[in-house]
């Protein structure tokens, strides 16, 4: 393997700091729908991957079977719904609650491969997952004596993570067959007409923010998905997907400390409990499933 360009561990301590930016910036820019802020995100970056696609990438349209569009359209449509849900649960619950269940992931995902790909659980995988929900429902229960509606957002989180669940288990196959970057750019443009379509439904107004709202949404397209989730692809390369993935774990963190200063944000007791352990249930989940869930738990980072 030739030696890399630079440290691998410095593109992920990048690539985390990236995507813990996502929530506080969907947070600050609160007054725009969560559909309209989910669109934008991904249209940016589609827009933005286009003349690089174009170019060097094209011939590769020519390859994509009809299976793989299918499931790459499917997988678009549960990753827009996935924005959607996890964005509009920003606007009920606080980012930690809220980043913390949506990093429950991994754990849905590998529910989805025993499912559907007959994957056999280790006692320290049931272990673990049953260590991480014990702390989702901590968060939850905490939430819950603030308000009914933090627990609304709650839920919202919850049900964000298994529709990015469904997202990559969908695309699992197309994406071994396809590069990353022509896979990337179907599922975006797909997750934006679908947002496109929702927003148009709903009668979301598309125009009419400021320019700090068009920063935003330039910012949320460049740091979590270009700075965040493309630095971790890359750095699949050279460093082992449980790497990645405990990496990915510590997102809640950044997120929490971003939104404390940013936003004023304080962490409850129960968020700090609830958080904690589902931290280490994850660390211990990505452990005991190393071998059997690499490829599923390193889709976090599409």
């Amino acid at each position: 393997m030739r030696v890399p360009p630079f440290n691998p561990y410095i593109a992920v301590v990048i690539g985390v700091l990236s995507v813990s930016t996502s929530a506080v910036l969907v947070k600050l820019a609160g007054n725009a729908p969560a559909a309209i802020i989910a669109n934008y995100r991904l249209l940016i970056a589609v827009i933005l991957m286009a003349p690089i696609m174009f170019l060097k990438y094209r011939h590769e349209f020519k390859l994509i079977t009809r299976k793989d569009w299918l499931l790459s359209t499917l997988a678009g449509i549960f990753l827009a719904f996935h924005f959607i849900l996890w964005f509009e649960s920003l606007n009920y619950t606080s980012v930690a609650s809220s980043v913390v269940l949506v990093t429950l992931q991994p754990i849905f995902a590998f529910l989805g491969t025993y499912l559907f790909f007959k994957e056999r659980f280790t006692s320290g995988a049931i272990i673990s997952m049953i260590i991480a929900l014990l702390g989702s429902v901590i968060i939850s229960w905490g939430d819950f004596q603030i308000s009914g509606m933090a627990l609304f957002g709650d839920i919202l989180a919850f049900i964000g993570a298994i529709a990015i669940t469904a997202y990559f288990l969908l695309g699992q196959n197309a994406r071994r067959r396809l590069s990353l970057m022509t896979y990337t750019f179907v599922v975006y443009s797909v997750s934006s007409i679908t947002l496109i379509i929702y927003n148009v439904l709903l009668q979301n107004p598309f125009t009419g923010y400021s320019t700090n709202y068009w920063l935003i949404f330039l910012a949320l397209a460049i740091f979590p998905t270009f700075f965040g989730h493309t630095l971790f692809n890359w750095a699949l390369k050279w460093l082992s997907t449980s790497t990645i993935s405990m990496a990915i774990v510590f997102e809640p963190i950044g997120a929490s400390v971003l939104a404390y200063f940013i936003l004023g944000e304080k962490i409850t007791w129960s968020q700090w409990l609830g958080g904690t352990i589902v931290i280490f249930g994850l660390f211990l989940f990505i452990l005991s499933t190393n071998r059997k869930s690499s490829v599923t738990i390193h889709k976090k980072v599409q």
